[in-house]
């Protein structure tokens, strides 16, 4: 379920804005999007896995504030991650 380094280190090659940016908004949405993805592949086989459960909703509502934070501040940047991501917002 975590990130590998290596995983890790290509989502920030996608996402961030210059080589040394590691925390911004953009950057921290995408890695959070690739966890999320991938405690939902854990739901299909462990259904009834409700500590997990509770730390998804938990990351869903980290990457809704950060989400709701670009719209306010950089609407067109928001947009765009909305896109490349593929989320339903």
């Amino acid at each position: 379920m975590a990130l590998t380094s290596e995983k890790k280190s290509g989502i920030l090659a996608q996402y961030q804005r210059d080589p040394a940016d590691t925390g911004s908004a953009e950057v921290q949405v995408a890695l959070l999007s690739e966890r999320i993805n991938g405690l939902s592949e854990h739901f299909s086989a462990h259904q009834s896995d409700h500590a997990s459960r509770r730390g998804l909703v938990k990351l869903v509502n980290q990457r809704r504030k950060l989400l709701d934070y670009l719209k306010a501040t950089k609407p067109q940047t928001y947009q765009e991650l909305v896109e490349r991501l593929g989320l339903r917002r």
